[in-house]
């Protein structure tokens, strides 16, 4: 039986590069650094990001993964602020790339989606007070 979401992995061709632009431009803190196989190969980097409480994000290499992603709106990556348009504001100073301004989704919340260094698709997420 499915107990819930454990977590979301991002492969990357550039895991480092991409763990920095969370780091750096997200402002999301890197909990773990860490090697994939026992082989030794430092190439292969695997970066677990601190979202609070519940399901993880890591950002992993990937041999077979190449360029930015093709089709971003696959696979979309909510990250929930308790306020959103100062951190829609700060994302944009910082220079990231802004796919979509705020907006209201009814009986959700607010919602804004950027793009990261590799192509994918992430939104900030208000949700509506009960």
């Amino acid at each position: 039986m499915v107990q819930g979401l454990e977590s979301v992995t991002l492969f990357s061709e550039n895991a480092t590069r991409l763990a920095q632009f969370y780091r750096e431009k997200v402002g999301l803190e890197v909990e773990l650094v860490g090697e994939m196989g026992e082989d030794g190969n430092d190439d292969d980097k695997v970066y677990e990001v601190k979202l609070g409480e519940g399901s993880g994000l890591y950002i992993v290499d990937h041999s077979e993964v190449k360029g930015k992603n093709k089709e971003p709106q696959r696979i979309i990556i909510n990250l929930e602020v308790d306020k959103i348009e100062p951190e829609f504001e700060r994302l944009k100073k910082e220079g990231v790339k802004v796919v979509q301004e705020v907006y209201h989704l009814q009986e959700y919340g607010l919602i804004a989606t950027f793009e990261d260094s590799d192509g994918n698709y992430f939104q900030l997420v208000q949700v509506k007070e009960n």
